[in-house]
């Protein structure tokens, strides 16, 4: 067993006895299987051609664009000579609009002048990583706290903001309405240090799906 699964395993016991819903829930889902991708800029990437679109069109789309760098892997580097170029059908079928090629073109820029340094994220706390993301445009702190769950695997991320775990908190605790930020992060109190990994499981259980991380 890899480090990280006995790592996961620890955190599903813990939320086992803080939370018997919890322990409901990850019993029935399985072992959490989060794992870290060190593509930090093709991930980026991916969420912001994710933004209003289904995940599914995304993905299409996305993958249409990886087929315009060498071993289908983005760079920053090609990135920003490919969304430069003079001729504007140069990304034809790629389905990127103006303002998104804006904004990969801001992060192709934020990491080409260090301003995010992506050898050092994974030693970063994680509001430093996501101030250095949220200072791209097109990314807000949702996606930095999407990146930090699902390519850093931080453990104790609260998404407060996301509808998904709203409606997943409100079916799994049976509430009345969907909870409040405020209600929602006095409900997570138990579940620290590992309120990434509940989250994760209240997302398969409500198959609310994860904004196509």
């Amino acid at each position: 067993m890899t480090k990280k699964s006995n790592q996961w395993s620890a955190a599903r016991k813990h939320l086992g006895e803080a939370d018997p819903i919890m322990r409901k829930i990850a019993t029935a889902v399985g072992p959490c299987t989060l794992k870290p991708n060190r593509d930090h800029f093709s991930m980026l990437c991916k969420s912001i051609y994710s933004q209003q679109i289904s995940t599914v069109v995304a993905a299409v789309l996305f993958g249409r664009f990886k087929e315009r760098f060498p071993r289908k892997r983005p760079t920053p580097d090609h990135a920003l000579k490919l969304l430069n170029h003079s001729d504007p059908n140069h990304l034809q079928g790629c389905g990127l609009s103006r303002q998104k090629r804006k904004y990969l073109i801001d992060l192709s820029e934020h990491f080409l002048s260090g301003k995010i340094p992506s050898r050092r994220l994974s030693r970063m706390s994680d509001e430093e990583v996501i101030e250095s993301l949220t200072a791209v445009n097109g990314i807000g702190r949702w996606t930095a706290e999407m990146f930090l769950i699902f390519v850093l695997n931080r453990e104790d991320v609260l998404p407060v903001d996301d509808l998904g775990l709203q409606k997943a908190v409100k079916s799994a605790y049976r509430l009345k309405h969907l909870p409040k930020k405020a209600e929602l992060t006095k409900m997570a109190e138990p579940w620290r240090p590992y309120r990434s990994i509940a989250t994760w499981y209240l997302w398969r259980a409500a198959d609310a799906g994860d904004g196509g991380w």
